[in-house]
């Protein structure tokens, strides 16, 4: 590969030689002097060619040399003597492989130069990198021509070699100068002033440099204000820019390209530092991306790691407060206040709990989420603190059911006490109504005195009155009812159960008040019925002394004589009688 890539220009100039000497082989004489003339300027023309390239290349190549070596603090003046000895080359070899060479030899003679390019040229050939006709020798020496095929081959090997670009068309993959080729097509496509088909006379305008750094760079360059015709400034502006603003090793000189015949090698060398820099730039771009993917996916994952414990705390907030709300036993004493609770509490069963429940639900799903995440990131697995693990909620659940269902049957045990008592009260009511209708009816009988005026009247209402005594002598196993009724509600702890002593005392008050009455009533018919039979007595004894008037005035009229005595007689007894 070397002897092909040096002596290319040399055999060319050779198959030249050759054919003019054929040409002049067959002429006639009196041209051969003419002919020996051209020869002469042909061979100097294509000797200063070669050498013109050579100088192009020995500087491109030097600096592309140095831009490597700039990073062990290396540095070569002369390409073709600093090498000579070996060290140079095995210090830009490390750079370039990455890779530790055998250590140079210390020491300035020959042989030990020798060694040293033997090492380097050894690690070559193992890293499948063909040199024709190079030893080392021939660096050891100083060939020119050899000494620029080698760094040539080393630039295939290490910069252009490892291009690869896929067409879109035919999927074709492509490699070294083609590959560069065409990438430097696809990036400047759509620049209707560059067309690139080589590495020489398409690049002398400079607008090829330009577009290539303007495609990934347009902050940089204004490219249409850029003028074909101005290539010197287009190449000074691509070249400054570029190691200004990308830091890449001005290798060439608008001179060495804005010329007849630009030099292959040297563009190629200058351009594949474009690509190298670009392709790291995108692939920068590529892994910040990556980066900021595994940030974002990072951050997204610590988000749902603190929402899942912000809810975590939040559930189990909720859960321990429901249980000391509906662990509390104290209920509402009264029916509506109980139906009431039991209201709210089914409305908790059917509403509020169902939700809670979903959202714990979404917390385990939340959980296995992050562990995916976690686990398809490399991350290390999301432990959740003491208290917030899914059992720890599972548990603290299980406790709320079960305050839940203590809760259920205690309310239902007070609604149906409730129930109870208010049947209860109303059945008193309902009593008392009665108790009360009936104790003013009977009040208002035995208050009433028409015994009537004679005995048989007294006699009658007495019976009639120890009827109405043994009427309520009989009512009051009723009387007592109420009271019991009052004593269990009482007893029940019923909520109204002071409106319910207040009736109860008034109906027992009443009916102390009745008994009274009838008592009172009773003495005062006993007296009426004693003061008849008095009156009959009298009336007995009037009728009977009237009799004994009669029979008297009878003697009277039989015993005249003296009349006085008797009549004072008479008048006396009926006295007597009277008292």
């Amino acid at each position: 590969m070397a002897n092909a890539s040096t002596d290319l220009d040399n055999a060319e100039a050779q198959r030249q030689l050759n054919n003019n000497n054929t040409r002049l082989a067959g002429s006639s004489g009196h041209w051969e002097t003419e002919v020996t003339s051209s020869k002469l300027f042909e061979c100097s023309r294509i000797k200063a060619l070669a050498e013109e390239r050579d100088a192009v290349q020995k500087k491109t190549f030097t600096k592309w040399v140095n831009s490597h070596l700039a990073r062990v603090s290396c540095r070569i003046a002369d390409l073709y003597n600093d090498l000579r000895d070996g060290y140079m080359l095995t210090r830009l070899l490390e750079v370039l492989s990455g890779e530790m060479l055998p250590r140079p030899t210390r020491g300035r003679m020959r042989i030990h130069c020798l060694e040293n390019v033997d090492k380097a040229l050894q690690f070559l050939k193992e890293q499948r990198v063909h040199l024709e006709n190079v030893g080392s020798h021939d660096i050891v020496d100083g060939n020119h021509r050899l000494t620029l095929g080698l760094i040539w081959t080393v630039i295939l090997r290490f910069q252009i070699q490892v291009i690869k670009i896929e067409c879109d068309d035919n999927r074709e993959t492509r490699s070294a100068k083609d590959a560069l080729l065409l990438w430097c097509q696809m990036k400047t496509a759509g620049y209707s002033e560059v067309h690139i088909q080589n590495f020489t006379t398409c690049w002398r305008d400079g607008l090829a440099f330009n577009a290539l750094i303007h495609r990934h760079r347009p902050d940089l360059i204004e490219f249409h204000k850029l003028i074909r015709s101005n290539a010197t400034h287009n190449l000074q502006q691509a070249f400054n820019i570029a190691e200004q603003n990308l830091g890449l090793t001005k290798l060439l000189d608008p001179e060495d390209v804005n010329t007849e015949n630009p030099d292959e090698k040297s563009i190629i060398t200058y351009v594949v530092s474009y690509y190298h820099y670009f392709s790291k730039m995108k692939a920068l771009r590529v892994e910040g991306k990556r980066v900021g993917k595994v940030l974002d996916n990072a951050i997204e994952g610590q988000k749902m790691i603190d929402r899942y414990e912000a809810l975590a705390s939040e559930l189990l907030e909720w859960i321990e407060k429901t249980i000391g709300i509906i662990s509390n036993q104290k209920f509402a004493n009264s029916l509506t206040g109980v139906q009431q609770q039991l209201q709210a509490f089914t409305t908790y069963c059917t509403i509020e709990k169902p939700i809670k429940f979903q959202e714990k639900g979404n917390l385990e799903v939340l959980l296995f989420t992050i562990q995916s995440k976690l686990r398809a990131n490399n991350q290390k697995p999301y432990v959740p603190h003491e208290g917030k693990l899914i059992s720890d909620i599972n548990k603290a659940w299980e406790r709320l059911e079960k305050a839940e269902h203590e809760r259920g049957v205690a309310l239902r045990q007070e609604l149906i006490r409730q129930e109870k008592l208010e049947l209860l009260a109303q059945r008193f009511d309902h009593k008392t109504t009665m108790r009360q209708a009936w104790l003013n009816e009977n009040q208002r009988l035995v208050s009433q005195d028409n015994f009537g005026y004679d005995l048989p009247a007294v006699e009658a209402a007495m019976k009639k009155h120890e009827a109405i005594e043994a009427d309520i002598s009989s009512y009051e196993e009723r009387i007592g009812v109420v009271v019991e009724l009052a004593g269990e509600m009482e007893t029940e702890g019923y909520y109204d159960i002071r409106r319910i002593s207040a009736r109860k005392e008034n109906i027992l008050g009443q009916w102390s008040l009745l008994k009274e009455l009838v008592v009172g009533r009773k003495a005062r018919l006993e007296k009426n019925l004693a003061l008849q039979k008095t009156f009959q007595d009298m009336v007995y004894m009037i009728d009977w002394m009237e009799d004994m008037q009669r029979a008297i005035m009878t003697f009277h009229n039989i015993f005249s004589e003296e009349p006085f005595t008797i009549q004072n007689y008479l008048e006396n007894l009926m006295l007597v009688l009277y008292q």
